[in-house]
């Protein structure tokens, strides 16, 4: 074992508590799903069902929380501070930044389930809430898209990165959540309850990567079945996350002034909206703000 860390310590440097436990919790998690994953999926089913049905409506207000102090921090002076120094300019245009938040944030995601999460409530409704194929269940369907990519969405988003680009830009800090709670935790954020602030914001994230990489390998592979013949299956998948996964890491490891992000975020990503766009609205453009119209408003009366 101490070999192992050595090697470690070599290659990564001093990683700390933080690196070690969370990839302990990852590396458990992955090998009790190989080796039993009916079991891990019935366990983790049992925990999602206890956790929507005893702490669901405790989801729903936070997030529309999230929602009303967002806009609330917008619209009031706080929106007018700035995230880096007094005297520094923007480094990115409006449009860039703007086109960075929809590829990063929201690129999967919005694309996919934002027609693919309507279709699939529209057939089998979420809790056996009403008939499949009714006008009740499509407004089921908008309304639960509405819910997960619309405002509440953005809210989290907005709320995490502002977070962090407050205290690593104004401030200079590290870029970490736990020190988003330093005003709250004091120098408590430097030990224990820091590490596992960091600890669950690591193991948290890389489900939420694997989760998106997992479906966004589907998407692409049935998209390369249905217009190239590609086999639909395991290996294929394998393949389409390694590619996946390598450009992630070259984007990641690219800083954003370079070309590459320049001409893949804004240009492509503009281009491929506006193409969704030209592709739907002749299949029926009084039906999208219909809709859309009538799933916002479910949505927010449910909120509410």
């Amino acid at each position: 074992m101490k070999r192992i860390s050595d090697i470690l310590a070599r290659l990564l440097g001093d990683v700390g508590v933080v690196f070690h436990l969370s990839m302990l919790i990852i590396v458990g998690f992955v090998a009790a799903s190989a080796i039993s994953p009916d079991a891990v999926q019935r366990v983790a089913q049992a925990i999602l069902h206890a956790m929507a049905v005893n702490v669901g409506w405790i989801y729903l207000m936070v997030t529309s929380g999230f929602v009303v102090f967002v806009l609330a921090l917008g619209l009031g002076r706080a929106g007018k501070f700035r995230l880096g120094a007094e005297d520094e300019p923007a480094e990115f245009s409006f449009s860039s930044w703007l086109a960075m938040i929809f590829s990063a944030g929201m690129g999967v995601g919005l694309m996919f389930w934002g027609v693919a999460e309507p279709m699939m409530h529209f057939n089998e409704p979420p809790l056996g809430n009403g008939l499949p194929r009714t006008a009740h269940a499509a407004q089921t369907g908008m309304r639960y898209a509405f819910f997960h990519w619309g405002l509440h969405q953005w809210a989290n988003f907005a709320l995490v990165g502002l977070a962090i680009a407050y205290v690593r830009f104004r401030h200079q800090s590290h870029g970490l959540i736990s020190e988003t709670f330093r005003p709250l935790l004091g120098d408590r954020v430097d030990r224990g309850w820091g590490d596992v602030i960091d600890i669950l914001t690591v193991v948290s994230t890389v489900f939420g990567v694997a989760t998106t990489l997992g479906l966004g390998a589907l998407q692409i592979n049935s998209g390369l079945t249905r217009l190239f013949g590609i086999p639909y299956g395991f290996s294929s998948q394998l393949v389409i996350v390694a590619v996946v996964g390598g450009l992630f890491m070259l984007s990641a490891m690219t800083p954003l002034d370079k070309r590459i992000e320049r001409m893949l975020l804004r240009e492509s990503e503009r281009e491929a909206a506006q193409q969704a766009q030209e592709e739907i609205h002749p299949t029926g453009p009084e039906a999208v703000p219909e809709s859309a119209t009538t799933g916002a408003g479910s949505n927010s009366h449910s909120a509410t």
